[in-house]
């Protein structure tokens, strides 16, 4: 690190030249991506989706999609066919698909003077109107109503419901990019300008606005080889603004305690470097998911946490020079000095809440939402209640189809336990109306029961199969992903420590950071706790199916940033004075402030991210700044300084034959020098 400080400040020019090539070139890189990202959620190779996408490529409606459905309690002397032409309006007018006793004959779709059809969006390029299965808030249940009132007997009740029409707390709002990015930033010159109480606090900062074109270059180079996701669009500025001031701010920093760019070099860059890399070890759980949209998240994330690291390490030596050392923190000082005083209770308390939070998250839901915690007024409740009183189960709000193709297995399938009624007014298609809904184990058990008794070729799809088959496919891989991740995650970190325990400690602590944040986002978005009150967004009771994973991805990387952060100027600490108290205290004095501005700092990224969109982003953005707090504050500033304290001369243990192993050298290298 340092030659590569001298070789820069050496060819300053030409450095800098470049760094004006690369920020003009990524105006030019974000123009040619932008037209060809997908909006698209596409996951080839699961049964579902592929079954999914044949019947929207034959019907131009369902499939992943969930059915809206009218709810109508019909006056005294009427009958469930007078409903007939409320119907066939929707098929003429908005292209809709739909079954109800008028086009069936089927009784299951009427019981006294209730009667209820299946609506499904028809395809726009028809001139319909799409349904939803994302919760975002269609309008597709104001327009059945709209179009089915006039023509329903005088004196009938309409109301319409499903599992969109109650997710009403689902779309989140509208903070756009630009508006999240100014937040961001707004926070961070806040931040910065308390830190450094200097024109310096802009120097992160401008290192941030060249490091985000530049990694809209190597966003452009990876479109080549995979499809990228509108949302890494969204995500790129917001986490990249965050982790290119953390990495500047490291270096920074250590600049301003040591006087000299160089020594910073020496020391911050090593930590630096090994920051980035243990954020593209996180990252790599999206990577290797068969599923479009986390590569283009995992590819994204990991580009902008490179070209951070990158910019940090070439063009910061350039702004930096001489400077008078500065002391460190008396008040962070102060704070280890106290937990290492109290190192067997701050340990047992922080641990304990940890624990408590990360037992919650072992009742995530990462089914499709029930009834039961959806909306409890409006229309949608309104309609949900007449259907139930009329004898009618709330499973048939989570109906799916099944492509038959020339297969004849209309009675098989309705004769199979926990299925309501079969739909059947198309050729090849047919629509299974269950007795429970898909989020409860008895309906994916019907789901399941349906594709065993089906023959070869028919394909069973719907939104709770589709889902079903991602969590199937991402967490039964996982447990082996995870253990992939931390094995070279403890090499890395076993080569930065030269020590095999403060790896495993720090493998450990990231796990248990990951399940407090997965135990908190249950007790925030699953049990609703606070929800509308601190956010004013209703929760519906599950969790996005690919939230843990993200959160994972994310969350590991970062905390290990942390980790890394404290545990080299501890080591180093050690190094220098072989005292393991003097180490923890030092080590926190030195980067207290540090980790706690950059971690305010990437939670306002976050925390706006969150601030509008789909539910599921909202829960993975607000999962991911909750974590950040929580492995900040709990994890590094009382649980790692305690715990190394605890352990005193073990945490440096290094055998010879693992140092052998490893090829890690024993003994420090002298600091850098620069000259005057």
């Amino acid at each position: 690190m340092e030659k590569l400080s001298r070789y820069v400040v050496a060819h300053k020019r030409l450095v800098g030249w470049l760094t004006v090539f690369v920020v003009l070139l990524g105006g030019g890189a974000l123009a040619l991506v932008l037209p060809n990202v997908s909006e698209r959620n596409a996951y080839p190779g699961l049964p579902g989706y592929e079954a999914n996408q044949k019947i929207m490529e034959t019907y131009g409606t369902g499939g992943y999609e969930r059915p809206f459905i009218p709810v109508i309690t019909l006056p005294a002397g009427a009958s469930a066919q007078d409903a007939g032409p409320a119907f066939d309006a929707l098929e003429h007018q908005i292209k809709a698909r739909v079954a109800s006793y008028a086009n069936t004959g089927d009784e299951r779709f009427v019981n006294g003077r209730t009667t209820f059809g299946l609506v499904f969006g028809g395809p726009v390029e028809q001139g319909g109107i799409p349904g939803s299965a994302l919760g975002e808030g269609a309008e597709l249940d104001t327009t059945i109503g709209e179009i089915m009132r006039p023509l329903l007997p005088p004196g009938s009740t309409l109301r319409v419901t499903g599992l969109d029409t109650l997710a009403t707390g689902a779309d989140t709002g509208g903070l756009n990019v630009p508006v999240k990015l100014g937040i961001t930033i707004g926070a961070a010159i806040v931040i910065l300008v308390w830190v450094f109480r200097s024109a310096l606090a802009f120097v992160p900062l401008l290192t941030a606005l060249i490091a985000l074109p530049a990694s809209f270059v190597g966003l452009l180079l990876a479109s080549l080889v995979i499809e990228i996701h509108e949302t890494t669009l969204t995500m790129i500025p917001l986490f990249g603004l965050g982790i290119a001031i953390d990495y500047a701010l490291i270096l920074v920093t250590r600049w301003r305690e040591e006087g000299c760019v160089h020594r910073a070099m020496a020391t911050a860059g090593h930590a630096i470097v090994f920051s980035s890399a243990a954020v593209a070890i996180g990252l790599l759980a999206m990577i290797v998911l068969p599923i479009p949209i986390m590569r283009s998240l995992g590819v994204g994330g990991m580009i902008v946490t490179a070209t951070s690291a990158l910019v940090s390490l070439t063009v910061l030596p350039l702004l930096l020079r001489k400077a008078k050392p500065e002391r460190e923190s008396t008040a962070w000082a102060k704070w280890a000095r106290l937990i290492v005083g109290h190192k067997w209770l701050a340990a047992g308390v922080s641990a304990g809440i940890l624990m408590a939070l990360s037992v919650a998250a072992f009742g995530i839901n990462l089914n499709v939402p029930t009834t039961d915690t959806l909306a409890r007024s409006g229309e949608g409740r309104d309609g949900l209640a007449a259907l139930t009183q009329a004898g009618i189960p709330s499973g048939v709000l989570t109906s799916f189809d099944v492509y038959t193709g020339e297969a004849n297995v209309e009675e098989t399938v309705r004769s199979l336990p926990g299925v309501y009624a079969v739909a059947a007014p198309w050729d090849g298609l047919i629509t299974v109306l269950p007795f429970d809904e898909g989020g409860a184990e008895a309906g994916k058990d019907t789901v399941h029961r349906v594709r065993e008794a089906v023959p070869d070729g028919v394909l069973v799809g719907g939104n709770v199969t589709q889902q079903m088959d991602y969590v199937d496919v991402t967490y039964q891989a996982f447990p082996w992903m995870l253990g992939l991740i931390a094995l070279i995650t403890f090499v890395m970190l076993a080569r930065a420590f030269r020590s095999i325990v403060l790896p495993l400690k720090a493998i450990v602590m990231n796990l248990l950071s990951l399940g407090a944040v997965l135990g908190a986002t249950v007790v925030l978005w699953q049990w609703g706790w606070g929800t509308e009150v601190l956010l004013g967004i209703q929760p519906d009771g599950a969790i996005g199916t690919f939230v843990p994973v993200t959160v994972f991805a994310f969350l590991y990387g970062l905390s290990m940033d942390y980790e890394v952060f404290i545990l080299a100027r501890m080591r180093e600490e050690y190094d220098r004075t072989g005292s393991t108290r003097e180490a923890v205290v030092r080590g926190i004095s030195r980067t207290g402030r540090l980790v706690t501005c950059a971690a305010l700092i990437l939670f306002f990224s976050f925390a706006s991210m969150a601030g509008g969109g789909e539910l599921d982003v909202a829960i993975f953005a607000s999962a991911v700044g909750l974590g950040i707090l929580i492995d900040a504050t709990l994890i590094r500033a009382v649980l790692v300084p305690a715990v190394v304290a605890m352990m005193g001369r073990w945490n440096w243990w290094l055998p010879r034959w693992a140092a052998t192993v490893l090829r890690i050298r024993s003994a420090p290298t002298s600091p850098a020098t620069c000259p005057s």
